[in-house]
């Protein structure tokens, strides 16, 4: 059997995929391989997809179909992720140079799949609808020695009809709790400060296990008593399963995060319908309420998309006015591309691209107008700061916010990892600058 030494993996898409590479890498560097940073040196070349909009697929196709005209007999090519399950043997016809395809909830075959392709010669796929909680979390290799995410739950049982998720990654599965106990001990062990517990809807975390008696908001109060860990961020949050027991537990653990990932989507009414998003704007306007009375420093951020299928000026608009009112600190916004496969894909695509790119540059203006304001509201007070990283060569630290603010400040290599006050006295571009202090008053943004 052929013997692979190297290997080079690149990931598309969000933290989950980020995830799922790091798990991957591990499960290659206990094979024995070595991850480079030089594809045409590998032989092996892992692409980890995403499918969630247009212009990541064809990316990641466009790069694919690079490799077939340049690719040589050395090198193996394997497709992870989404796009793989989206598209799953088809795109051995598209792509016929491709050795494997390997879906989100196989990715704990790598190995096998390898030595089936490297025994056979031939092309293999595997891309199960259902995954098997049988994941081994505790090899993931991961770069960054400050933060890490840990899987909680899988998948998406809410079908909203523009998203590919449910059909990606299959019906939500929770992991046992234990298991996410015990590594959330072992990354504190290694000394993380910070993790981020990860699912489509981190809200819906426990429900399809009744038995353990353990939803979203009583893991947070298990994760907050492990020492070393210093910060809890989640995402996402789906707005109707967000609960007031998940509120109170922002408000009242130390190592829970002000920060709520609170994707709105669209501002109006008939389009979170034709969305199948499950709530009016009247009612997420609540939630906000809600969260806001019982957590009054938290900081929100969402997910939108402009242009729908049959958006008019006037839903746009109310799209541009509850973005306005909630003054979203963190925003992720995109024009709507059709996906193969969901509902939203055998409706007209009815809006311009013009028209989708204009009210696009709308919201991104509007945001950094309401970020610019926040910066200038934060300058002279403190903050803390988690160091996530150093710049030696400017004698600079750098690192975030509870609420995800970048912060910049003088120190040494030693800070890493280190949660230090922070005076904020100016800012460069989206970065706050400033400098170590003493206790005095601290604010949480």
């Amino acid at each position: 059997m052929r013997k692979l030494d190297t290997f080079f993996m690149r990931t598309y898409g969000c933290q989950m995929n980020e995830l799922d590479s790091e798990i991957m890498v591990g499960q290659l560097e206990k094979r024995g391989m070595r991850r480079i940073q030089e594809e045409t040196d590998a032989d092996l070349l892992i692409f980890n997809t995403c499918s969630i909009r247009d212009l990541s697929e064809r990316k990641v196709m466009g790069k694919l179909g690079q490799l077939g005209r340049t690719k040589t007999k050395r090198s193996l090519i394997g497709v992870t992720g989404c796009m793989a399950m989206a598209k799953k043997d088809s795109l051995f016809r598209k792509l016929p140079h491709v050795d494997f395809v390997l879906g989100t909830n196989n990715i704990s075959d790598l190995n096998q799949v390898l030595d089936e392709v490297l025994d056979s010669g031939k092309q293999s796929f595997r891309t199960d609808s259902q995954f098997e909680e049988n994941l081994d979390y505790l090899a993931a290799k991961r770069d960054d020695k400050v933060k890490a995410y840990v899987s909680i739950i899988r998948g998406c049982d809410k079908f909203c009809t523009y998203c590919v998720v449910p059909y990606t990654r299959g019906q939500e599965v929770s992991r046992d709790p234990d298991s996410i106990i015990e590594e959330c001990k072992q990354l504190a062990a290694q000394g993380y400060k910070e993790i981020t517990l990860l699912g489509q809807n981190v809200n819906s975390y426990g429900k399809d296990k009744p038995e353990w008696k353990c939803l979203f908001h009583d893991l947070l109060y298990r994760i907050d008593k492990i020492e070393g860990i210093e910060r809890v961020r989640f995402m996402t949050s789906h707005p109707t399963d967000i609960t007031l027991d998940l509120m109170h537990a922002v408000r009242d653990l130390p190592s829970v995060c002000e920060f709520v990932h609170f994707p709105v989507q669209a501002g109006s009414s008939r389009i979170l319908k034709k969305m199948h998003r499950i709530y009016t704007k009247e009612q997420y306007l609540e939630k906000v309420h809600m969260l806001r009375e019982i957590v009054p420093n938290v900081s929100l951020g969402t997910d939108i998309i402009v242009g729908f299928s049959t958006e008019t000026e006037e839903d746009f608009q109310e799209t541009y006015d509850i973005f306005k009112q909630i003054a979203y600190s963190v925003a992720f916004i995109f024009a709507y591309s059709p996906r193969k496969g969901t509902p939203a894909f055998r409706w007209s695509d009815d809006i311009p691209e013009e028209v989708k790119q204009e009210r696009l540059q709308r919201l991104l203006s509007l945001h950094t107008e309401i970020c610019a304001e926040e910066r200038q509201l934060m300058l002279g007070t403190e903050v803390e700061v988690l160091v996530e990283k150093s710049n030696p060569e400017e004698g600079q630290v750098k690192g975030r916010t509870r609420c995800w603010k970048n912060v910049a400040f003088s120190g040494d290599p030693s800070l890493v990892g280190t949660l230090q006050k922070v005076k904020v006295h100016s800012f460069s571009n989206q970065t706050l600058i400033g400098e170590r202090s003493s206790p005095s008053k601290l604010i949480l943004n």
